[in-house]
């Protein structure tokens, strides 16, 4: 008896392929089946399980870096004290983002209000600036010795231009046991912006954000001199707050801190 190749189809299951003369084509993954096959659940449809792994999510995503030009996205807003809107990490600070509520002074002439408090408070407490300039002086000659050294094995952003590289032999915070390492930093950044990026090269937990959590903030080693957050690095060199080679520490403190007292223990300790 002649063969009749036109009449009926295979069945798609590789094991199956029966030749079916009243075939069923599957209105999800467009297949033919035979009568044994035909349910999408017996012949696991594609379509069926793809739809099922990939359910259109209705929840919030994620929400986007208001800075223009940024595609970063963070699980939870990060929102701008001044101008209430939301930013990732890297531009959560006033100035990161050139934030609209914040008041633009001329950083290549003076310092910002913290930075001026806090010096005066340093100030107020010894009583004796003659004192503080020979400090001074004598930090910004050991920073220079130690800057030839540090530039030989400091680590940081390889996209930073020489030109704008700050070096700092950073101790981190004692509870973490790490010893002191040298980093590089743009002097356009802000303190705050160093301080994220420390905290993420030595992977040190960071509540910086987190109302009641203790902060991490930079000091001066020489000094104990905390170094406002708002702050550009250039703009503290050029202030002769820390120098380039300088040594500083890195801490776990309450909001209110603005000085560390026990200097040498950073040092002995590691």
């Amino acid at each position: 008896m002649a063969e009749l190749p036109n009449i009926g189809k295979h069945c798609s299951v590789g094991s199956c392929k029966l030749l079916d003369f009243l075939p069923f084509a599957c209105d999800g993954c467009k297949k033919i089946f035979c009568s044994e096959h035909r349910v999408k659940d017996v012949h696991c449809c594609s379509s069926e399980y793809i739809s099922k792994a990939t359910g259109e999510f209705s929840g919030v995503k994620g929400y986007d870096c208001s800075l223009l030009g940024c595609k970063k996205r963070e699980l939870t807003p990060i929102m701008c004290e001044k101008c209430r809107l939301s930013f990732c990490l890297s531009h959560r600070h006033e100035v990161d983002h050139n934030c609209s509520k914040l008041e633009k002074t001329d950083t290549t002439t003076s310092v910002s209000r913290t930075a001026e408090h806090v010096k005066t408070i340093l100030e107020s407490k010894t009583g004796e600036s003659s004192k503080r300039r020979q400090g001074v002086k004598n930090a910004k000659m050991a920073a220079k010795v130690s800057l030839m050294k540090m530039k030989m094995k400091s680590l940081g952003d390889p996209g930073c231009p020489e030109a704008e590289r700050v070096y700092f032999q950073v101790y981190p915070p004692l509870e973490c046991q790490k010893p002191e390492q040298p980093l590089y930093f743009s002097k356009v950044w802000t303190i705050g912006r160093a301080i994220d990026s420390i905290a993420e090269r030595l992977k040190l937990p960071n509540k910086n954000n987190v109302q009641d959590a203790k902060k991490l903030r930079l000091f001066s080693a020489d000094t104990g001199a905390l170094l406002a957050t708002d702050c550009d690095i250039g703009c503290m060199v050029q202030q002769e707050l820390v120098f380039s080679g300088s040594p500083v520490i890195l801490e776990y403190v309450d909001s209110s801190c603005v000085e560390l007292q026990d200097l040498i223990q950073y040092k002995v300790s590691r």
